[in-house]
């Protein structure tokens, strides 16, 4: 496996990152079996970035990582927690609270869920408006003194908010969505990223499964499945996202790969500061992915892509409106 770090500050961690949003019902019933063997596949496969969030089904992510954790030596993985996004019964999202007070309880609280005595990277999910950024910062770089966080994350905030915050303390990485159908990161994100040594964690590298090559016209999510409520995945939407993927699969078709693997591997040829995170959560799609990082990509395959997905080729908002004013960046 290969390894890169995240910034100048932060820690080694491996090509490829697993995303756990999946194996908690976002996307559909999960396995929790086949959940666990996934993770254990990641590990054994060299692995060792696993990304969650305390409020992914009410916790319910964080107690399956302890599970698949168990056992297993400390050191041989990191994970990444976000935290901030307040949640009721029903799973019904209300808001953010990224007070100090609140900071030290949510991260009380994930120490316990996931059964360690450590976060490696502790990052507010999103920008919380009533609460400086400053302030949610310095509670965090208190945690990291006392030695129950090791290093600091943001999530989703834009350029201002990331130069304020890496004032108080040096910020590891940003994690963001980036992928072939959402590049507003490029404008002003990377560039700032890059001028202060910060590196770049990417989510929805696939868009959710869009730009995977296994979503098609016709299928429709099931119960529970965000992308019911996903714009990019609307009636009036997905045909013409399809045909950017079809075109897609015509690139990887002749490079002799799938269209995931072309996916994964234009984000991770971006730059060695960005760590593709994979939302694999059975061992097939897991397995699909690890060889992105084995596909070289050449100008001619970049030029070839960038035809076939321009940047802002994409119908539908990434988030549904009421969930894109708290984004940072746009699409």
């Amino acid at each position: 496996m290969q390894t890169r770090t995240l910034g100048s500050t932060g820690p080694a961690v491996s090509a490829l990152g697993l995303g756990a949003m999946g194996m908690s019902g976002a996307y559909g019933a999960a396995d929790r079996a086949e959940s666990v063997a996934t993770v254990h596949a990641a590990l054994e496969a060299g692995v060792t970035l696993i990304d969650t969030g305390d409020f992914y089904a009410v916790g319910h992510n964080e107690l399956l990582l302890a599970e698949a954790l168990r056992g297993r030596n400390r050191d041989d993985y990191l994970l990444s927690v976000k935290f901030g996004m307040l949640v009721s019964p029903g799973q019904h999202y209300g808001g953010h609270d990224c007070r100090p007070e609140a900071v030290k309880n949510f991260l009380a609280h994930s120490l316990t869920r996931l059964g360690v005595d450590h976060i490696d990277i502790y990052r507010p999910a999103r920008l919380d408006p009533a609460v400086p950024i400053e302030e949610t910062v310095g509670a965090i770089k208190e945690m990291i003194d006392a030695g129950y966080v090791r290093h600091l994350g943001l999530s989703e905030v834009d350029a201002a908010t990331i130069r304020r915050a890496h004032a108080v303390h040096p910020v590891a990485d940003l994690q963001i969505e980036y992928s072939l159908i959402s590049r507003a990161v490029e404008a002003d994100v990377l560039p700032t990223l890059r001028e202060l040594g910060i590196g770049l964690t990417a989510y929805g590298v696939l868009g959710r499964g869009l730009i995977s090559g296994h979503w098609s016209a016709g299928h429709s999510a099931g119960p529970g499945d965000m992308r019911g409520f996903s714009p990019r995945f609307s009636d009036e939407n997905v045909e013409h996202n399809l045909a950017l993927v079809a075109a897609l699969r015509r690139v990887a078709e002749a490079k002799g790969c799938t269209v995931a693997q072309l996916a994964i591997a234009w984000v991770a040829a971006r730059g060695e500061d960005i760590v593709p995170l994979v939302g694999a959560r059975t061992r097939e799609r897991l397995a699909e992915a690890l060889p992105a990082l084995e596909v070289e990509l050449t100008a001619d395959d970049l030029a070839e892509i960038e035809k076939a997905v321009p940047a802002g080729a994409a119908r539908g908002d990434r988030y549904p409106s009421g969930f894109m004013d708290s984004l940072g960046v746009g699409n």
